[in-house]
């Protein structure tokens, strides 16, 4: 017992090892591109496209995750953006213009279904015909109220734009026949172009939750 004891008491401690990292990294400050834009809306949802090109025609989706409206603090746009879970790639990025509406799909109560001429989520611009879904009733009656309040900003942000660009003191009759030929979407679109994105993945939409 006194030799065990006596060996306890003589274990030597282990020594504080200490390893200089080989490389230093420097903080590199990550961008997303919303750094001048205010959040209007922000909620889960799942975001499908209609391809027009499949054999037969169907929906798919192009993923899950956070679904922003966002308005720009100095020039007043507003856009919709979406990025998936986990990668954060972008599967929804365009403005929201006057001509837009908001239609229910298939009759369900937190769906919408709504077309833009051009979306930035494949990295150029694309007419798409999309629909989302959220968890319940009362996340998309939310989104339906910001987007077309957001409309209504679009609209007499165009407006302004269009008096200051062209002089034009009739502003209302030259936005009404800037919706009839273009939106505005060509000249806009191209702010979008800088945001990273990737391709959307397969699945037919079906009801279920949101995840």
């Amino acid at each position: 017992m006194a030799d065990d004891k006596d060996h306890e008491e003589h274990v030597p401690e282990s020594p504080e090892i200490h390893f200089e990292p080989i490389v230093k990294l420097s903080l590199v400050e990550i961008k997303t591109m919303e750094e001048d834009e205010e959040v209007l809306l922000n909620l889960r949802a799942k975001l499908f496209r209609y391809d027009h090109d499949a054999e037969p025609k169907e929906w798919k989706e192009r993923g899950t995750g956070e679904c922003k409206i966002l308005k720009h603090k100095k020039n007043g746009l507003i856009r919709i953006l979406m990025r998936r879970d986990k990668t954060l790639k972008i599967c929804a990025n365009h403005y929201i213009y006057p001509s837009m509406e908001l239609k229910p799909n298939c009759g369900s109560d937190r769906a919408w279904v709504w077309s833009t001429t051009g979306d930035f989520a494949d990295e150029e611009s694309k007419e798409e015909v999309l629909a989302i879904r959220f968890a319940n009733a009362e996340n998309a009656q939310k989104f339906k109220t910001v987007f077309d309040e957001s409309a209504e900003q679009m609209k007499k942000v165009l407006n302004t734009k269009s008096v200051i660009e062209n002089g034009d003191t009739n502003a209302e009759k030259k936005d009404e026949e800037k919706e009839k030929v273009d939106d505005g979407t060509t000249e806009l679109a191209g702010q979008l172009k800088d945001l990273n994105v990737n391709k959307h993945t397969e699945e037919t939409p079906a009801e279920g939750s949101t995840e």
